[in-house]
């Protein structure tokens, strides 16, 4: 019999946690109640000594495994080790462990297992592994078990060792991986809501995956990448004034794929833009009653943990929770005159500020009179709308001249601008260059920008 060598460091294992120990007792009664079999893993995904005798009996199929396809049967621990399927248990455990759930798989040869991860204090300390029910038809594992061996074991043999293991449906399995991750989260100790954060980690890594995969098509290879979305911010910011907290959440995710794709491997600088964004939203108008410091030490505490955040999971994490927090305290329109018709207003600013829009056009989607409408939208976005519509059409622009090659006129266009003249007219005001300069440098228009710039200084509720 041939042994896989195995590197010293995975082998070796320390006292076992007594958190496994009590998940093995538990599983013990689990296996029993549900007729499966169960093992216990640690930190390294090795299974823990106490089991190893429970584990090589005739229902642990990846012996079969060991003995016919690496031609190796286990005397310890380590000899488990060889099992030709330890990558993927392995592979399996570090799924579960990533999200913070159950993991469902099932091997060539069509038997199910499921897993769940168990932590302390949010640090892994092992996994539990299930297992003893087929995937596929019982006749089509003989087949593939008999090949496996090379015809050296008898189908009657094979029919034997298959007798134990029944055909399972997929509620049921899915029922017992729920049932043992609720166990699993039982025993966990001082990380009752670790599962949540991590699962809500892995959904917004899939969301972020699926947007760098459309910015991927949409920039091939060897194409301008696109600089930073200052257009997303302003986005985000009127979102969530709007109190609309689902586009806000989108348009956060739409920057942070931005980033990522144009920035990869800058998890430096991406954290500087996300320490720069959460000063943006602290400073847009807060709900009286929160005082300054309560403020500060709210911004201070999400800042802080922004520096230490490790990767790219903790740091998107950090940022919605910062979104979600600030969204019942940014300025919605709420408890003023006219909330609805600023809103509606600003809603229909977004979708067509990019075309000629007159002021009585803006005015009749309020169900205001023009003047009125005016006076009220000066005196409670902090300035008037020919100044609104021209700062976001010259952050569209802006963004249009670095990353396309259309002329200033199409641009110019494009924004919502009468002409070629009066567009470089207003962005020289705004940007301090001419549009050409400022293509020229590539977006950088040498300016020093100030806060003004940055984000609207919208007037405070509270007016003192």
């Amino acid at each position: 019999m041939k042994e896989k060598p195995v590197e010293t460091s995975t082998i070796v294992q320390s006292k076992t946690d007594p958190i496994l120990l009590k998940a093995y007792k538990i599983l013990r009664v689990y296996a029993k109640a549900t007729d499966t079999m169960i093992s216990v893993h640690d930190h390294n995904y090795l299974p823990i000594p106490e089991i190893f005798e429970e584990i090589t009996v005739k229902k642990n199929i990846c012996l079969y495994c060991s003995e016919y396809k690496e031609k190796a049967e286990p005397h310890s621990l380590r000899h488990l080790t060889c099992n030709p399927c330890n990558d993927m248990h392995i592979n399996a455990m570090k799924e579960a462990h990533r999200f913070g759930g159950s993991y469902i798989y099932m091997c060539e040869l069509g038997f199910m297992f499921w897993t769940s991860p168990i932590y302390a204090e949010d640090r892994f300390v092992g996994a539990l592994v299930g297992s003893g029910l087929l995937g596929i038809d019982s006749q089509e594992t003989c087949t593939q078990m008999y090949l496996m061996g090379n015809g050296a074991v008898p189908l009657s043999d094979i029919k034997e060792k298959l007798a134990p293991f029944p055909q399972a449906d997929a509620e049921k399995i899915q029922a017992l991986a729920e049932l043992m991750l609720i166990f699993a989260k039982s025993l966990s100790v001082g990380s009752e809501n670790y599962y949540e954060t991590l699962k809500r980690r892995s959904e917004q890594q899939k969301t972020l995956s699926a947007k760098i995969k459309e910015l991927k098509c949409q920039y091939p290879a060897g194409s301008p990448v696109p600089g930073y979305p200052l257009e997303k911010e302003r986005m985000l910011l009127a979102a969530l004034r709007r109190g609309d907290h689902e586009t806000g959440r989108k348009i956060l995710n739409e920057l942070l794929a931005m980033l990522l794709f144009s920035n990869p491997d800058h998890f430096k600088y991406i954290q500087f833009r996300a320490i720069e964004l959460v000063v943006l939203l602290s400073r847009t108008n807060i709900v009286p009653g929160n005082t300054e410091k309560i403020i500060l030490e709210t911004n201070n505490h999400y800042l802080k943990r922004i520096q230490n955040s490790q990767n790219i999971e903790e740091l998107t994490d950090i940022l919605h929770l910062v979104v979600e927090h600030l969204a019942g305290q940014i300025f919605s329109f709420q408890g003023i005159r006219h909330a609805s018709a600023l809103r509606k207003a600003e809603r229909y600013i977004w979708e067509h500020y990019t075309r000629k829009i007159s002021l009585p056009e803006i005015a009749n989607v309020s169900g205001l009179s023009a003047p009125y409408f005016s006076t009220i939208f000066k005196e409670e976005m902090g300035e008037n709308l020919s100044s609104y519509l021209n700062r976001l059409r010259i952050e569209k622009a802006s963004r249009m001249l670095v990353e396309t090659e259309l002329s200033l006129s199409e641009i110019a266009n494009a924004c919502g601008f009468e002409d070629q003249s009066w567009f470089s007219k207003i962005f020289k005001t705004y940007i301090g260059v001419s549009p050409g300069k400022y293509r020229g440098q590539g977006g950088d228009s040498g300016l020093e920008l100030s806060e003004g710039y940055l984000a609207v200084n919208y007037r405070r509720l509270s007016r003192e």
